[in-house]
């Protein structure tokens, strides 16, 4: 695969000369990243209760999006989508049995995986990363390792580590003291705390953000804050804790909210606004199992860990004043796959010489065409779950996220109608089996480009 770089490395050298783009004109541009938001979790979905005016405001200076996609259902698989634009069966960031990387995994991304921040840092750009990385811990797997060129935040999610005297039961650890858990905060690639007070993570994830907007002004710059809540165990500050109507959760999304203000506030003040991307998303939907502390998937059908809408559809925000159309509710299908080609079409970078399943949707945000995508494959680990075409969805084998249920294999596939079946309740296959046979083709059409890097997968995850 390595070979693979080169040829990425010298496209970009026979570019170069040619690509019409100053610093100037090349966009800035800010990845927003909540851990387990749910579909249904802001006001600007629908939330009766949550109150979220900074995304509000967002959705409404920009365009939001109905049917956005993470490319996986819990987290390392969806971060590593993202960043390559890739799904996980090709960049190895998937395992059938544990999906995540845990604290004690060996490996991470593999190296000869192009990330978005090293595309863009080729074309100039001045890459920062806050928050929480779920690509491999180890310092060799680390974000600087990865095209970024500084890093703040977690390696992991925030509730692999708690301290050897943490009482017994997930339910206790939602004690409010912050003593039980011992995920370490990085700078770099060196810890910088064993144990931060995560009451405090927000807010000091946000200062970090912000500086790093100060910092770059001159641009061009890509900022990726990947948020740790609201993973559980739940934590807000005292300025949100016991404020909001939606209890616990919501102050955890409020303080969210107030982040993405903040760092909107900062571009607006810096005289960015027009000419600086910004998209509010999720790694997936939300933890349902954690009741009261786990979110809403609103209308969509069970959440985080499976392939129903609930668990993958996910938040989507796009801001940039001056070339977003404002006030635009979006309904074609997009993906977290789509921001890389998307950002490099923006900013003038050669794609890598990789098979990309994400598609250019500045035509979307534009509002000057349509979508691209043929279909979208709803991966649970490497195993095909689901597909999509259209608004068709067959499901090929169903489960809840979490639970003591055993997978269920549909022959034929149950099929569902997402515009007038949102929440997947009415199995159409008996009656539109020539929709079956144009997803089972989409299907394998995607499963021949899989055959020749299928070796590539390689053991990601230690046993815990």
């Amino acid at each position: 695969m390595l070979h693979l770089r080169l040829a990425w490395a010298l496209a970009v050298l026979a570019a170069a000369p040619v690509v019409a783009f100053g610093a100037e004109t090349r966009p800035n541009f800010i990845v927003i990243y909540a851990d387990d938001l749910g579909y249904g979790d802001l006001g600007c979905y629908g939330h009766p209760m949550i109150r979220t005016p900074h995304l509000d405001r967002m959705a409404a200076e920009g365009m939001r999006f109905t049917q956005f996609y993470s490319a996986a259902e819990v987290c390392t698989p969806s971060r590593a989508a993202l960043l390559t634009g890739r799904y996980p069966i090709r960049n190895g960031m998937c395992h059938s049995q544990f999906r995540v990387l845990r604290n004690n995994a060996a490996g991470g991304l593999p190296r000869e995986e192009i990330t978005l921040a090293e595309l863009l840092k080729q074309r100039g750009y001045a890459t920062g990363m806050v928050g929480k990385w779920h690509l491999g811990h180890l310092p060799e797997h680390l974000p600087p390792h990865h095209g970024f060129d500084d890093y703040f935040g977690m390696p992991y999610s925030n509730d692999m580590l708690p301290a050897p005297d943490a009482p017994k039961g997930r339910e206790k650890f939602f004690a409010e003291n912050p003593a039980y858990w011992r995920t370490p905060l990085i700078r770099g690639t060196n810890v910088i705390e064993a144990q931060p007070d995560q009451r405090f993570l927000t807010r000091r994830y946000t200062e970090e953000a912000v500086r790093f907007i100060r910092t770059h002004k001159n641009g061009p710059f890509f900022l990726y804050f990947a948020h740790t809540f609201p993973h559980v165990p739940l934590f807000a500050s005292a300025d949100f804790r016991g404020k909001s109507p939606a209890g616990f959760y919501g102050d955890v999304i409020e303080e969210l909210d107030w982040s993405v203000g903040r760092v909107l506030d900062t571009v607006r003040a810096q005289g960015l606004a027009e000419r600086t991307l910004v998209l509010f998303s999720s790694d997936n939907g939300p933890w349902l199992i954690f009741n009261h502390h786990g979110g809403s998937a609103g209308p969509l059908r069970e959440g985080k860990g499976s392939t129903w809408e609930g668990g993958m559809r996910v938040p989507g925000i796009f801001w940039w004043p001056g070339r977003i159309p404002a006030g635009v509710v979006q309904r074609e299908v997009a993906a977290t796959l789509d921001v890389l080609p998307t950002f490099a079409k923006l900013a003038g970078a050669p794609l890598p010489t990789v098979t990309l399943d994400g598609v250019d949707i500045s035509p979307l945000l534009f509002n000057t065409g349509r979508g691209e995508r043929d279909a979208f494959f709803y991966y649970r680990g490497d195993v095909l779950f689901a597909a999509r075409m259209g608004e068709w969805k067959a499901h090929f084998i169903t489960r809840s996220g979490y639970g003591p249920d055993q997978p269920e294999t549909h022959d034929p596939p149950l099929l569902f109608h997402l515009g007038e079946d949102l929440g997947e309740r009415f199995n159409r296959a008996a009656e539109h089996p020539e929709v079956l046979e144009r997803i089972a083709r989409a299907v394998q059409r995607h499963r021949d480009t899989l055959e020749p890097v299928r070796s590539q997968l390689v053991e990601t995850v230690a046993t815990p």
